[in-house]
């Protein structure tokens, strides 16, 4: 077993983002993985760039989406998951997040949170 990451990129607020946390947890423990860590950062660490820089288009979805409606508290972050597992758990807990994330799968939608994963 080895310490691997899921890392999503956010347009959320604090809501949204234990909404997606959430996931990831019910994930994880629906496999018996154990989460280590988990970060939520507004910089990305060894970069000079800000996640609004990396992950800004997700702003752009939520305006296209909801035209004229303020995003409110909502900021692009990313969130690192660290878990310890196998590779083929990984790909299974990263699967069912993005399924629970986006249950509509390639149809036309609106997304909760508007996400990408890296």
């Amino acid at each position: 077993m080895r310490t691997r990451t899921l890392t999503f990129g956010l347009y959320a607020d604090e809501q949204g983002l234990a909404w997606v946390r959430r996931l990831v947890q019910e994930a994880a423990a629906s496999r018996s993985a154990r989460i280590v860590r988990e970060t939520v950062a507004h910089t990305l660490p060894g970069s000079e760039l800000s996640t609004a820089d990396v992950y800004g288009m997700l702003a752009e979805q939520w305006a296209w989406e909801h035209p004229g409606q303020s995003g409110g508290a909502r900021e692009p972050v990313e969130l690192r998951v660290h878990v310890v597992c196998s590779l083929r758990t990984w790909r299974a807990i990263r699967k069912t997040v993005i399924r629970n994330m986006c249950p509509e799968g390639t149809a036309p939608h609106v997304c909760r949170v508007p996400w990408i994963a890296a």
